[in-house]
């Protein structure tokens, strides 16, 4: 691995990256801060463009490289001019969680780890549990006590050691990191460096499939943090190389029945509080006290944008519109959709700009949101096919 920092972008710290370091001592998560090294202008189509990693240290499921989709109906709905949906289901393992994983992991390897973790709500469960298969690693996962059986047994198939705990999910990840640092378990959570890393390379497809121009906003469905940080990053990195000449503006997006960074927005704080009592069907983004909340806060503050949440039917509403465009994305996926159109209802976004949702999972994670819908079909005899079909 070479030379490389990571920075708290609250207190200015910097820390050597080739160190087991998930978070800066103020409390506040780390920014990788890596610029390609010698040579890098020479070589923006190779991942050490990206990231501080020697060749034999990275493995790769094939993550990345996902659909950037206009939908014209949602254009029109909207009275914007270009609406874009970046399914992240198209990554290995169905979700976005892959691209951090992949970072995480090749960081454990050089750091010379041979076992891997994460705390998960379901999407990074798996996501850690396939790479560490792929890459020959122990994986621990540890998921909250409520998780639904139809999650564990796609988790359960990669052969990780599966851990169902019961307990508050914040302690949780505390937890997490301390036995992890105890028994040498790299703890690759939500919003730890290398996995926020990861995130930045959604931000340079959406640039380069937009022939590097920047939308007007990106939206993205918002749990830990980690991933809208990661995005943002992403940007900023495109910006100071010359790529391109602008940021967008961020919506973050929750869904109100756990949406502690909407209320600290809108009440005008800089540091969120547990939100009491989540509940959503939107599963994947139910964090009641997300770990980079503050830096989200300030982040959004710093580039023009807002935090929005979206009711449950709202959220089923979206999903059922999206799976009719073709796209068959899990609640979470489907909340950004919700709240750009909550945003325009309340002027927030103009008439005329440009979109692009950020497809998280695909809705095959969590198939009970069926129930939501009320889906019907018919059965029929043969001899009854050619009537029941005019």
């Amino acid at each position: 691995m070479r030379n490389a920092l990571l920075r708290c972008k609250s207190c200015g710290a910097n820390y050597d990256a080739r160190t087991p370091t998930f978070r800066c001592e103020c409390g506040e998560p780390l920014d990788l801060v890596w610029d390609g090294g010698e040579g890098a202008a020479e070589k923006r189509t190779d991942r050490a463009i990206f990231f501080p990693f020697e060749e034999g240290e990275w493995v790769s499921l094939g993550e990345g490289n996902t659909p950037l989709v206009s939908v014209k109906d949602f254009a029109d709905e909207l009275g914007l001019a270009d609406v874009q949906v970046k399914n992240e289901s198209a990554n290995p393992t169905w979700s976005f969680k892959d691209r951090g994983t992949a970072a995480c992991v090749a960081h454990a390897r050089a750091l010379g780890f041979s076992r891997i973790g994460t705390v998960s709500t379901g999407n990074m469960a798996a996501s850690v549990a396939a790479y560490g298969a792929a890459a020959g690693m122990e994986a621990v996962i540890l998921v909250k006590g409520d998780t639904d059986e139809e999650k564990m047994a796609p988790v359960a198939i990669y052969g990780p050691t599966l851990l169902r705990v019961e307990g508050a999910y914040d302690k949780l990840y505390k937890e997490s990191i301390r036995l992890g640092a105890e028994l040498g378990i790299y703890f690759m959570n939500s919003d730890v460096p290398f996995r926020v890393a990861g995130s930045r390379t959604i931000a340079f497809e959406i640039a380069e499939q937009r022939g590097f121009s920047v939308p007007d906003w990106v939206v993205v469905p918002t749990s830990a943090g980690g991933n809208l940080r990661g995005i943002i990053n992403g940007f900023e990195d495109l910006l100071s190389a010359g790529l391109t000449d602008r940021m967008p503006r961020f919506l973050c997006a929750q869904a109100q029945g756990c949406s502690p960074i909407v209320a600290a927005f809108d009440a005008g704080e800089e540091r969120i509080k547990p939100f009491e009592s989540p509940h959503t069907i939107a599963h994947a983004i139910e964090n009641p006290f997300p770990p980079s909340g503050n830096r989200v806060l300030a982040e959004l503050r710093r580039y023009g944008g807002v935090a929005l949440g979206a009711k449950e039917k709202e959220i089923v509403k979206a999903q059922k519109h999206m799976a009719r465009q073709g796209f068959f994305g899990q609640p979470a996926s489907c909340v950004p959709l919700a709240c750009l159109r909550n945003a325009r209802e309340e002027g927030l976004v103009a008439e005329g700009s440009t979109a692009v949702l950020i497809m998280t999972g695909s809705g095959l994670k969590y198939t009970a949101a069926f129930q939501a819908h009320k889906l019907k079909w018919k059965d029929c005899k043969l001899k009854e096919l050619a009537e029941k079909m005019r």
